[in-house]
């Protein structure tokens, strides 16, 4: 059976919007079906959502769902980290598309700092993420997948996540099982564990999913239950 991610992951938007503007975005379309902003061209802080990071039990948190990291200002950053620091029982995800905007560090064991790479043109990405952001842990999403990435250099990554397109868009792009697993074979031969979506399954079917998590988020979900 796959597993959703959502089901292990929790979503902590706080912050919603993004400047980026990808006409594939899943997010934009959210806000605006929720009324969560006025404008997701332009990030809102959602700073009376911090009091859910003092949750006693754990759980594994992606704060950029609705976000992207890049457009997160100096001050919001502060005062997240500081509360992340308050609250070592959870795991906390953030992603970018532009790690070369960014110059952060970050020492706390709990935070993975990750890109998101669509594209054999982005690949650049996963050198700049460690150039950039200064982490304990790395992880790399290849989602929504638009064609074969090609060889990926993959060194100081602790988790992969692969996805398809989802929604109806006009001119869909559906990731291709070649794709995915061309993905799989080089983080294999890493030691990386691989998550693939629960949007895949029709593609992959059932036998070729792959859903693995790091110890770490692994040792949040049990605690949790």
């Amino acid at each position: 059976m796959s597993l959703c991610i959502k089901s292990l992951i929790k979503n902590m938007n706080l912050v919603i919007g993004c400047t980026i503007g990808c006409n594939y975005c899943y997010a934009r379309n959210n806000c605006k079906r929720f009324h969560m902003t006025d404008d997701f061209s332009v990030p809102q802080y959602m700073n009376r959502k911090l009091h859910l990071m003092d949750n006693p039990k754990s759980h594994v948190w992606l704060l950029t769902g609705m976000s992207d990291f890049s457009d997160w200002e100096t001050a919001w950053k502060e005062e997240i980290f500081e509360r992340i620091a308050m609250n070592p029982q959870h795991a906390y995800i953030f992603l970018t598309k532009r790690p070369e905007r960014i110059d952060f560090q970050t020492d706390d064991e709990n935070v993975w700092m990750g890109v998101t790479v669509t594209r054999a043109s982005e690949k650049k990405r996963l050198k700049e993420l460690k150039a950039h952001i200064r982490s304990k842990h790395y992880h790399a999403t290849f989602e929504p997948l638009f064609e074969d990435v090609g060889e990926i250099d993959l060194e100081g990554y602790e988790w992969i996540v692969i996805g398809t397109e989802t929604g109806k868009r006009k001119g869909k792009v559906d990731a291709n099982p070649e794709w995915v697993l061309h993905i799989v074979e080089q983080a294999k031969r890493n030691h990386i564990p691989v998550f693939m979506k629960e949007d895949l399954l029709p593609i992959m079917g059932e036998d070729r999913m792959i859903q693995e998590l790091p110890e770490q988020f692994i040792e949040k979900i049990w605690k949790r239950k």
